[in-house]
């Protein structure tokens, strides 16, 4: 059985991170998508809501799980015996930041194979940083998001700008 891990940050998880996903399950027995818990960057959702969130957009297919990590990726890979960790490229400037990457994981984890998707073309352009930017100010998100995540994210976006 081949278990695969697909990891981010997901805040929120996008139809460009479900495509990934999807595809991904019909490659691998299982594909477990790993929501870092510790990211340097500022997140607008907890870890728990973002797992929620990921939960509940893949409910419908059987060989994936969600859980959330902390510590190094290929740590989290060796736990869970994953022989491959996924990751989705967008553009040409995803394959630089990938790559680097890539290549640390198997200076670190040479035993686990590192295996980039090229998005759909629908999502080339979608990043969960330009999604809550586009929420905050009002645009349409709900072709880029499940309802649920698209309903979360515009409650959130309500709470933060009445605490400023």
């Amino acid at each position: 059985m081949t278990i695969a891990l697909y990891p981010g940050r997901f805040d929120p998880i996008t139809y460009g991170h479900l495509d990934i996903a999807t595809r991904a399950a019909q490659v691998f027995d299982e594909l477990v998508i790993g929501v870092f818990a510790t990211p340097q960057k500022n997140l607008l959702f907890s870890t728990e809501e973002r797992v929620d969130m990921a939960q509940r957009a893949v409910t419908h297919i059987s060989n994936i799980r969600v859980e959330p990590f902390f510590g190094l990726t290929v740590d989290f890979a060796k736990q869970l015996n994953a022989a491959v960790i996924v990751r989705g490229l967008r553009m040409g400037s995803d394959f630089e930041r990938e790559f680097e990457m890539a290549l640390m994981n198997k200076k670190l984890a040479p035993e686990i194979e590192v295996l980039c998707m090229m998005t759909s073309v629908q999502y080339q352009f979608l990043s969960s940083s330009i999604l809550k930017e586009v929420a905050q100010l009002g645009g349409c998100i709900d072709d880029l998001v499940p309802e649920y995540v698209a309903n979360t994210l515009r409650e959130k976006l309500s709470v933060v700008a009445t605490k400023i």
